[in-house]
C-alpha cells in the first residue's frame, strides 16, 4: 500500500483529491470544517516537503454551477486551518487553470472549482481525467468519503500515474482501521448494528457474521426481528416483508456460534415527538398505539455489559431515535460503555453517519479509538466490496 510517506515532494506539484464537501448555512459559511481539518496532514507534510499542492473536491449535487455549490466560499476556512492563504480558480480544467498550475510556487496551495461543475467528473470520462492529471506530478487520493464512487477524480485519474499515486494520510488510515474490525480483530469482536431498517444494513451483517463474536441490533431495524419472533410490536417501525430474512440472520448467526443480542424492553411513546407520553414495557408486548422508540434501561444493561467485555468494538447505527432527546438515553448508554471499553484498551471504531453523529453531539468523539469519515464508503467496506478509489492507487 503506497502511502504519502513513501513520496518526497520536493519541487513536485501533487494533484489532491480531498473531501472537501463541507456543510454551509444560508451564508455561504462553513457550519462543519471537520473535513478540512482531516486533510491537514496530507497537505502540511507535501508543503514541508517543499513541494505544492493542487485541490480537487466536489461540493454538493450541481446542476448547473450555482453559485451556493462554489468551492469559493469554502476558501476563507481552508486558508485559517491550513495556516497558508488558499489560492482559488474558477474552474478545475483548461486555459486558466493551467496557467494558474504554472505559476504554483513550492509551499503554496490551489484550490480548484466544483469537480461536479463539469458532468464528465462524475460519468469517469477519460477525456477528462486526463486533462485533471496533467495539472499534477504525483497523484494523492485523501478522500475516504468518495472512495466508492469510480468517478473522474477518484478513480480514473489515477491510471495517468502509474508510478507516481499514493494513499494520503487520512484515506490510508481508514483503511488500516476498517481492516483492524475486519482483518486483524482482537477476540472478543461486537458489532452493534442500529438504524431504521434490516433491509440498509442486511449485506453489512451477513459479511461480519464471520468476524464477530456478538451482534447487538438496536433502533427501528430491531422490531422487524421481534415481530418475526412472534412479538408484538404496536406501531412500531417494521419492515414486514424482510421478517424471513430477520429469522435467517438468527439461524444463519447461531450456525456460525455468534451470540445475537437483541433489545428486551423497549421506551415506547405514543407519538413521534419530544412532548408524547413515555412508558418502559417488556419489547415483545408493546401495546397497539404505542411505538419504540428507544432501548430501554434493561436493554441499556444487557448491552453495556457485552460492548464492555469485548476487545474489538465496531458501531453503526443509534439504538434509539437520539435526535430527540427523550429517547436519547438508550445511545448516550452505548456510547458510554464503548468509551469505558477503550479505556480499558479495546479497538472501538465508529463509522455511519448516524452513528458518528451521535458520537459528535454527545461528546464521545475522543473516547473511541477512530471515527470514520466515510459514510457510504465505510459501509461498502464493511459489506466485503472493493472500493474503487482504493483499487485505483493499489494497481
Amino acid at each position: 500500500m503506497k502511502t504519502i510517506k513513501d513520496f518526497n515532494f520536493k519541487n513536485k506539484k501533487a494533484l489532491i483529491r480531498v473531501d472537501f464537501n463541507v456543510p454551509l448555512n444560508e451564508k455561504l459559511e462553513v457550519t462543519d470544517a471537520t473535513r478540512i481539518e482531516a486533510a491537514k496532514p496530507t497537505i502540511i507534510k507535501i508543503l514541508e516537503d517543499g513541494g505544492s499542492c493542487i485541490l480537487m473536491s466536489h461540493l454538493g449535487r450541481p446542476k448547473n454551477r450555482e453559485n451556493e455549490f462554489s468551492l469559493k466560499h469554502i476558501v476563507e476556512t481552508a486558508s485559517e486551518i491550513l495556516g497558508v492563504k488558499v489560492k482559488f480558480v474558477s474552474d478545475c480544467i483548461g486555459d486558466e487553470v493551467t496557467r494558474a498550475v504554472s505559476e504554483l510556487k513550492p509551499g503554496e496551495i490551489l484550490l480548484l472549482e466544483n469537480l461536479r461543475y463539469h458532468g464528465e467528473e462524475e460519468k469517469g470520462d477519460l477525456a477528462f481525467s486526463e486533462k485533471l492529471a496533467k495539472l499534477g506530478d504525483i497523484y494523492v487520493n485523501d478522500a475516504f468519503g468518495t472512495a466508492h464512487r469510480a468517478h473522474a477524480s477518484t478513480t480514473i485519474v489515477a491510471k495517468f500515474f502509474p508510478e507516481h499515486k499514493c494513499f494520503g494520510y487520512l484515506l490510508a488510515s481508514e483503511i488500516e482501521n476498517v481492516n483492524k474490525v475486519l482483518r486483524d480483530s482482537e477476540a472478543p469482536v461486537t458489532a452493534i448494528i442500529g438504524g431504521a431498517k434490516v433491509s440498509s444494513k442486511i449485506t453489512i451483517i451477513e459479511n461480519i457474521l464471520d468476524k464477530v463474536d456478538h451482534l447487538i441490533i438496536g433502533g427501528g431495524m430491531a422490531f422487524t426481528f421481534v415481530k418475526a419472533q412472534g412479538g408484538s410490536i404496536g406501531n412500531s417501525l417494521v419492515e414486514d416483508d424482510k421478517q424471513p430474512l430477520a429469522l435467517e440472520i438468527l439461524t444463519k448467526a447461531k450456525q456460525k456460534n455468534v451470540q445475537v443480542h437483541l433489545p428486551i424492553d423497549s421506551t415506547i411513546a405514543d407519538a413521534f415527538s419530544n412532548e408524547a407520553n413515555i412508558e418502559m414495557c417488556d419489547i415483545y408486548s408493546i401495546p397497539d398505539g404505542w411505538m419504540g422508540l428507544d432501548a430501554g434501561p434493561r436493554t441499556q444493561e444487557l448491552f453495556s455489559d457485552v460492548i464492555k467485555k469485548s476487545k474489538t468494538i465496531l458501531f453503526n447505527g443509534p439504538v434509539g431515535v437520539f435526535e430527540i432527546p427523550n429517547f436519547a438515553i438508550g445511545t448516550i448508554a452505548v456510547c458510554q460503555a464503548i468509551a469505558e471499553a477503550t479505556a480499558n484498551g479495546a479497538f472501538s471504531l465508529v463509522g455511519g453517519g448516524d452513528s458518528v453523529a451521535a458520537v459528535m453531539q454527545f461528546h464521545y468523539g475522543d473516547k473511541v479509538s477512530y471515527v470514520s469519515t466515510g459514510g457510504g464508503a465505510m459501509l461498502e467496506m464493511l459489506e466485503g466490496k472493493t472500493l474503487p478509489g482504493i483499487a485505483a492507487i493499489m494497481e
